[in-house]
């Protein structure tokens, strides 16, 4: 008797090499796609959502575009899900990632064919992946301490993290910013207390660092359009009680007198947690929800400013950067901590108000202002403007260095090189496999600013074999170029990452030798 069946009806399963091929097919086309967007001249994607409202992104950063996709095929979803950490760690490098996992897989596929086991190619990448890192940290440069030289790496850094993003244009403006911001954090990795506000209109260059906060709200009607030494309350709390909500409530009365005195004990009520409020010794008042006119006015003739409706990302950062704590309770005015700071005025961007806070108490908080052309511009340079900082961040607290351009792929492809040389037996193929998916990453550089990749490569190569060569592709001549005279650097830490998260993706996936795909659950009814 045969036993056919071990699974359900419906489930699938893909066995040996039927499975390997659909996951390297599978990983190879998710790497294809977001190869087009690497480098200084890479290309955008449009991702439609087919939802309400059918929402456009552009974007250029890997990370976006694979977490929108819906994906099938299992292995390729181990690509989305490495770039998605790439992204969380260290911000940048999302595509590279992809890319060269990618490769790694294109090139194990030919190995495979060629009755390799999987087991040694994997011991093959390992070796390579450590030779490479080893190689690397020989290399880097670090100028912790001359601050002059660390602050030019940090702008060579910016510039060249947003030279393939929307900003290029105006990555010297931008990338002033990004190290700016980064500088006033002194080597904290914490983003929270850079913010950024959008304000469509205007160009891109006319987006500016501010020191303090601004909070997006307009001031109250009748209320001091300036405050200096501010004492702030944050508070999170109703405001809006001193009227009989008529939908809400349901009263039983019976006569309209009654309900008058309601409203009157209701007032009374709000007057209350109004001086009760107002007996902080605060001149600012911020609260998360409504406050109707009465308190409103109440708090106007206190001479404090209420601000009303800041929205709850506001707030909380609000609290984080003027010291104080959100509260909710007013009965015990010494417990709650109060935020200060030196000056409240209004500003206008563009044609809106907004409120600015300035002189905190945390020092390193500061506000970006993003402006540009329409929304989908803003979105893109807002996650670019987030890569920069994310990169600059992780530099500052690991200061080591690299060039950039191609450059490290190239120092590691020919360490790698030479320890396949020496290495017996058939591991030797793998770690040669190693080196050409290292160089996947120039030559795609250079196909998408629509170079001779052969052509440049080789030339790299040859540069590379003379010792200590800074020589990387230049995009912008086309050929060639000293990279340190160009001022193309990238962060030790994210080509690190890049690295071996790359490999260690391409060896999850080389591991699968069966796809088990369980049945759809069937509908009630059906």
């Amino acid at each position: 008797v045969q036993i056919d069946k071990l699974f359900k009806d419906e489930a699938t399963e893909e066995k040996g090499e039927r499975a390997r091929m659909a996951s390297f097919i599978g990983a190879m086309a998710i790497a294809d796609l977001v190869k087009t967007t690497l480098g200084p001249k890479g290309m955008d994607k449009i991702l439609q959502s087919t939802g309400r409202g059918h929402s456009v992104t552009v974007t250029n950063d890997g990370a976006t575009i694979l977490k929108s996709l819906h994906i099938d095929n299992p292995a390729a979803k181990v690509l989305v899900d490495i770039s998605k950490v790439q992204d969380d760690e260290v911000g940048d490098g999302t595509t590279s990632v992809v890319v060269l996992a990618g490769e790694l897989l294109r090139e194990a596929e030919k190995l495979v064919n060629a009755k390799i086991h999987p087991m040694t190619i994997i011991a093959g990448f390992r070796m390579a992946s450590e030779c490479a890192r080893s190689v690397l940290e020989q290399k880097v440069v670090d100028n912790k301490q001359d601050s002059e030289k660390f602050r030019s790496d940090l702008m060579n850094i910016a510039r060249t993290t947003l030279s393939s993003k929307i900003l290029s244009q105006d990555k010297e403006h931008f990338a002033k910013l990004a190290v700016d911001a980064v500088m006033r954090l002194k080597g904290s990795t914490n983003l929270e207390s850079i913010q950024i506000i959008k304000k469509p209109g205007g160009s891109l260059k006319d987006s500016f660092l501010d020191e303090g906060f601004i909070l997006d709200k307009k001031i109250g009607v009748g209320q001091p359009k300036r405050i200096e030494n501010a004492k702030i309350l944050v508070a999170n709390t109703a405001m809006d009680t001193d009227k009989v909500k008529i939908y809400g409530a349901r009263v039983r009365v019976d006569s309209m007198a009654k309900v008058a005195d309601l409203e009157a004990a209701e007032k009374e009520k709000m007057r209350e947690k109004v001086q009760k409020i107002i007996s902080h010794g605060i001149n600012c008042f911020v609260n998360r929800q409504l406050i109707y006119n009465f308190p409103e006015e109440l708090f106007a003739d206190a001479g404090v400013l209420a601000i009303e409706h800041a929205d709850f990302d506001g707030i909380e950062r609000l609290g984080l950067v003027t010291g104080g704590e959100i509260a909710s309770t007013f009965d015990n005015p010494e417990s709650v901590k109060l935020g200060h700071c030196k000056l409240i005025e209004e500003i206008m961007i563009g044609e809106d108000k907004l409120i600015h806070f300035s002189g905190v108490e945390m020092g390193q908080a500061c506000t970006i202002v993003l402006r540009g052309a329409s929304p989908h511009v803003l979105d893109e340079a807002e996650r670019s403007l987030h890569d920069a900082l994310c990169v600059l961040s992780q530099t500052v607290n690991d200061s080591r260095v690299l060039l950039g351009g191609g450059w490290p792929e190239m120092v590691m492809a020919k360490a790698v090189d030479e320890l396949a040389k020496k290495t017996p037996g058939k591991r030797s193929h793998a770690i040669e496999a190693f080196t050409r998916a290292l160089l996947a990453i120039p030559t795609t550089i250079a196909d998408n600013a629509g170079l001779d990749s052969a052509e440049l490569i080789a030339q790299l190569r040859a540069e590379h074999h003379k010792e200590e060569s800074n020589a990387g592709i230049d995009v912008i001549t086309g050929s060639v170029g000293d990279m340190s005279v160009l001022g193309i650097s990238e962060s030790f830490k994210v080509k690190q990452a890049v690295l071996l998260s790359a490999t260690e993706a391409a060896e999850m996936i080389l591991r699968v030798d069966e796809i088990i795909t369980c049945a759809p659950r069937r509908r009630e009814g059906m």
